[in-house]
C-alpha cells in the first residue's frame, strides 16, 4: 500500500481556522475522497494551533504518482490552502505497512 501525507502549519492561521478546516471536510472533500478510484481512504487529522494533515492510502505506486503529481502542481491555490492562508509544509510519500481494524470496527464518518 502506497501512502502520502499532506501537512499545512497553523501557526499563523487565524482565529476559527480548526472549525472551517472541519467544515470544509464535512461539506466538500469527504464527498469529493468517498469513493474515488485508486484510493483505499484518506483521513483528516488536526492538532488545533498547529497543523492540519491528509493522510492518504492508494492501492499502487502509480494511483499515488497521478495524486501526488496533480495535487503537488496546485498545492498552493488548494482550498486547505486558502482558508490556512499557505501552501503545505509537507507533501511527503510514505509505504504503508499495515493496517488493522479494531474491535469498535471502521465508522467513514466526516464529523465524529
Amino acid at each position: 500500500m502506497k501512502g502520502l501525507t499532506v501537512r499545512w502549519s497553523l501557526a499563523a492561521a487565524g482565529d476559527g481556522v480548526e472549525e472551517s478546516l472541519a467544515a470544509y471536510v464535512a461539506d466538500s472533500s469527504f464527498a469529493r475522497f468517498t469513493g474515488m478510484t485508486g484510493l483505499q481512504f484518506k483521513t483528516w487529522r488536526i492538532v488545533p494551533g498547529d497543523w492540519f494533515e491528509g493522510c492518504y492510502v492508494f492501492a499502487s505506486d502509480e494511483a499515488r504518482a497521478e495524486f501526488q503529481e496533480t495535487f503537488t502542481a496546485g498545492a498552493a491555490e488548494s482550498p486547505v490552502s486558502v482558508l490556512v492562508g499557505t501552501p503545505p509544509i509537507l507533501i511527503e510519500a510514505c509505504d504503508i505497512v499495515a493496517i488493522a481494524e479494531g474491535w469498535e470496527g471502521f465508522a467513514a464518518t466526516p464529523r465524529a
